[in-house]
């Protein structure tokens, strides 16, 4: 009996340092083995490298398109622009344009919110741009940036099943409502840092701020480019 009851112990002793081991390699996993991915926005790019991206939204301001091509050009660098689908369509020389000079991306067509729209609404302004854009230039963009940074689980859904990221920043210069040269050119560049996201928009004062901020970057050893870049994914 008491050989049993030895026995019986050792085993359930045995079994316990089986379940223990169990657990304890569930825990030594990565992370990203046991998470599923939620396609969550990015804020931010890569910190080890110094390189800012400059992201430029369009719905309007053409006449000032041309002019951030230009001081673009002026200075070797690139940026993103996201477009959205109704300027796209009256736009189509100046969007070739953009192309041969920046990455381009997706704005939406209408400048929706898309915390509020349903996943079909999310997937028509999502893959109507994304058609317009492609007919236009041969381009399939790849990122999103949501209007007003509003988004929802729609929204993370239909971009992910569209092979698409969103784009959020880590800076805004809200250049689209503070008509102060100064000021926008402040946002930007104060306590800059590797793999920020700069917001901006086609308006005169960030033409007129634009030089000033690109300048900033370049003298103290950051590489403005494209989002893509930033996030490492070319």
């Amino acid at each position: 009996m008491r050989d049993k009851r030895r026995i019986i112990t050792v085993a359930s002793n045995l079994i316990l340092v089986c379940i223990i081991g169990v657990l304890f390699a569930f825990t030594m996993l990565p992370y990203s083995v046991t998470v599923a991915n939620t396609n969550e926005p990015y804020y931010h790019g890569d910190v080890t490298q110094s390189k800012i991206a400059v992201m430029i939204n369009v719905y309007e301001g053409s006449e000032h398109v041309e002019k951030i091509l230009k001081i673009l050009t002026r200075y070797g660098c690139s940026c993103t622009f996201f477009i959205g689908g109704v300027w796209a369509e009256k736009n189509h020389n100046l969007l070739r344009k953009m192309a041969t000079v920046a990455e381009i991306g997706n704005h939406g067509y209408l400048h929706l919110n898309h915390a509020k729209i349903s996943h079909q609404q999310n997937e028509e302004e999502l893959l109507i741009t994304h058609a317009l854009i492609k007919s236009i230039t041969g381009i399939d963009c790849t990122l999103f940036a949501p209007p007003s940074g509003a988004y929802s689980n729609n929204t993370l859904t239909v971009c992910n099943d569209n092979g698409y990221k969103i784009i959020l920043w880590s800076k805004d210069t809200i250049d689209w409502r503070d008509k102060d040269y100064e000021l926008i050119t402040k946002r930007a560049i104060t306590d800059i840092q590797n793999g920020d996201l700069i917001l901006m928009h086609p308006t005169e004062q960030t033409v007129k701020a634009l030089p000033k901020i690109l300048e900033y970057y370049l003298d103290n050893g950051y590489i403005p480019t494209t989002v893509s870049e930033v996030l490492n994914l070319v």
